[in-house]
């Protein structure tokens, strides 16, 4: 038995045709579905793909599996048909992820920004700066990016803890969030997003942590209050640092593209050298246990 796999790449093509029993089909967002895509029983989307990529599953009638490339899967669950599951790519982008909170943080904390200023400017800047040593991060998430997060910190001396859904050994519950967040100076958010995530940073959130406190969003836009956020940062009392926005894109008019103390990158956590590379060897592997009758081990349950 055959089983058809639309990918969306040569680089997918190629990894797709090494599995046995497998047909695979280049497919290109926004043009006519290739021929033999109705018998496709799984679907591997491009990277951060739109809604378009969604509504394909509803004209592929034999389709069983969305196999993402990317941990997220807001933008899938509740989304497809009731008889398509969902596999996220978990493991593939956490160490890259972790990387950038960490760069983010020590660019804050050491004023990088500020002495790339003064050397356009030709300004000798010479101060003492802030350090990561001995800083204490809260890390809100406790999956595969939480737990890179805090290995690489490790080194640098800081203490960080994990917030999970649930308390168990090691990860502290996220109703104890009112408790801890004054404890800490600085909050990295790695979360998906749900119903009981959205907005979870908002004015309240924010009143609680400590004046200079650092707001890091590695998660996705919406978990974040924008406008509690803003009023944070223009009062001066804390700093962020956000890879992801609500909006996203972030129009070119947004005030939050000049608020104070904040850096920002355009999602761009897990977009490094290898990311295709990574995403495609724990997709081959999902589809590989699809193939042999047993359930991808990345799969998506319930509300996400």
């Amino acid at each position: 038995m055959t089983v058809t796999v639309l990918v969306p790449d040569d680089y997918g093509l190629a990894a797709v045709s090494r599995l046995e029993g497998v047909r695979p089909l280049r497919f290109g967002l926004g043009e006519p579905l290739p021929a033999g895509a109705d018998e496709a029983e799984v679907l591997v989307p491009g990277f951060l793909v739109g809604p378009e990529a969604v509504q394909m599953t509803w004209a592929l009638p034999k389709l069983r599996l969305v196999q993402l490339l990317t941990a997220g899967a807001e933008a899938w669950v509740g989304k497809v048909p009731a008889s398509v599951q969902v596999s996220i790519a978990r493991g593939a982008h956490g160490a890259s992820t972790a990387e950038w909170a960490i760069t983010g943080l020590l660019t804050v904390y050491r004023e990088f920004i500020g002495f790339a200023t003064a050397q356009r400017e030709h300004r000798w800047t010479q101060h003492q700066t802030d350090t990561l040593s001995g800083k204490r991060i809260l890390i809100i998430g406790a999956g595969d990016l939480a737990a890179e997060l805090q290995r690489k910190l490790a080194p640098f001396d800081a203490t960080s803890v994990l917030v999970g859904t649930h308390a168990r050994e090691g990860v502290h519950g996220v109703d104890e969030l009112p408790q801890l967040l004054g404890d800490f100076d600085a909050v990295v958010l790695m979360v998906p997003v749900t119903s009981k995530t959205i907005g979870m940073v908002d004015a309240a959130f924010l009143a609680r942590l400590a004046d200079g406190a650092i707001v890091v969003n590695a998660a996705r836009g919406p978990v974040v209050h924008t406008d509690a956020l803003l009023a944070e940062l223009r009062s001066g009392r804390l700093r962020a640092v956000l890879d992801v926005t609500d909006p996203e894109p972030l129009p070119a008019g947004h005030p939050l593209w000049d608020a104070p103390g904040l850096l920002l990158t355009p999602h761009v956590g897990g977009s490094s050298r290898g990311a295709q590379e990574r995403g495609w060897a724990i997709a081959t592997r999902q589809i590989g246990r699809y193939l042999a009758g047993e359930a991808p081990e990345n799969l998506v349950h319930g509300e996400y």
